[in-house]
């Protein structure tokens, strides 16, 4: 094994391990190992063997947590493989902490892989498309090691996933089949970043941050009609282009915000585009399914890929489309906006004071002033670096509030 960044017995592995435990016990109740019951009952292929490469079925409801030292293997050698060039290209993975019998229809290699970052690095490729993961495993030995690859994982399931060369995420699967993975930590070499729970929003903003820490919440068919999860996969989608982009979400119920853009759109719908919300309530009801999924998913892509337009784009809380290419202005009689308080979900962060201008170029400062002229809408902006800023009006501290989500969305 390479040099060891992170030793058992420093702070970050500690909390890591900690982390995972503490959920597994709030799932299945004090001292539970995990590998509880299915998240379904038995069905036609309930039994059916674990051959077939890649499955789809589901996977038991609760992962068991990580002892220490394997927290710190797993995150030691996925550190040093992302470090590592393959023909050169960086290596990207995801490797989750995952016995086969948790998972449904793996690939299960004949041979495992050795944990070593090298022998990682050149089988890395055959899963870098998204929602493949290696798993590792204690063998007869004790020593970990890398025994195949899944598409399904079970509930707070210990998940690595390199974001860049050096910089590591840790993660879990929060909600049923589709939803996104909830990140518990950004590791980059001496700096670790604890996401911020339960209330990662002091100043009372956004429901948004919620869905991305992994509050647990009631689940019922009718979840559709709060569209915060379309605006988190919009948000993933926005920041993947990699052009940058400003999505303006305004109330549905009301027209005021056009006081704050240009007239005309330069490029309006000629009536408002309501395939976004149409395609998420089918997705997000208790029957829907796979193709219902992969629909939305192409819908949020397309809206998305408005924003890489230069200029606005704005749709309304209930998901409808209205226009993209939009300028900002000023809303006559309103202030210039001089400062926004700048947050970030975070354990340890402070909020801080800041002008507009500090967060990035022209993108980011006609954003906070809109948010200053039309205190019910929320602006989020996608930096082309991989930033990502949600900005909110808080009435409990009166000001423009301006929250650096990077780390919840990589």
């Amino acid at each position: 094994m390479a040099k060891q960044v992170y030793r058992v017995d420093t702070p970050v592995i500690g909390k890591i391990h900690a982390y995972f435990e503490r959920h597994v016990d709030e799932y299945l109740g004090p001292g539970a190992s995990g590998g509880g019951e299915s998240e379904v009952g038995a069905g036609p292929d309930a039994n059916a063997g674990s051959g077939s490469a890649l499955g789809v079925q589901l996977a038991p409801a609760i992962a068991r947590a990580p002892t220490r030292e394997h927290v710190a293997a797993l995150v030691n050698a996925v550190f040093w493989a992302s470090l590592v060039q393959v023909e050169g290209r960086s290596t990207t993975l995801s490797l989750a902490y995952v016995s086969p019998d948790q998972t449904d229809r793996p690939f299960i290699f004949d041979d495992p892989i050795a944990l070593q970052p090298h022998a990682l690095a050149k089988v890395a490729p055959a899963a870098e498309r998204p929602g493949i993961h290696f798993g590792a495993w204690p063998g007869p030995d004790g020593q970990l090691a890398v025994w195949g690859m899944t598409r399904r994982l079970p509930l707070l399931c210990f998940v690595l996933e390199v974001a860049s060369p050096g910089v590591i995420v840790v993660k879990h699967r929060h909600g049923g089949a589709g939803s996104k993975f909830v990140n518990a930590a950004v590791l980059a070499g001496d700096e670790a970043k604890f996401i911020a729970g339960p209330d990662p929003s002091p100043l009372g903003c956004s429901s948004m941050l919620g869905k991305l820490v992994g509050h647990r919440e009631r689940q019922s068919g009718a979840d559709w009609l709060d569209p915060t999860n379309a605006f988190v996969r919009l948000s993933l989608s926005m920041r993947a282009h990699r052009r940058g982009g400003t999505l303006l979400v305004v109330p549905s119920t009301s027209e005021d915000w056009r006081s704050s853009i240009a007239a005309p759109i330069l490029y309006a719908a000629r009536d408002v585009f309501t395939d976004l919300r149409r395609r998420a309530r089918r997705a997000e009801l208790d029957h829907a399914t796979k193709r219902h999924r992969t629909s939305l998913a192409r819908s949020v892509d397309a809206v998305a890929g408005l924003t890489a337009v230069d200029g606005a784009t704005i749709i309304t809380d209930a998901l409808d489309v209205v226009g993209f290419g939009a300028k900002i202005i000023r809303r006559s009689g309103h202030p210039v906006v001089e400062s926004v308080l700048v947050s970030e979900p975070v354990e340890g962060n402070r909020a801080t004071r800041e002008t507009p201008s500090a967060l990035g170029g022209t993108r980011h400062l006609s954003a906070a002033q809109f948010v200053q002229d039309q205190r019910n809408a929320v602006a989020l902006v996608a930096s082309q670096d991989g930033r990502f800023t949600v900005f909110e009006w808080s009435e409990r501290g009166q000001v423009v509030h301006a929250q650096r989500i990077d780390a919840l969305l990589m």
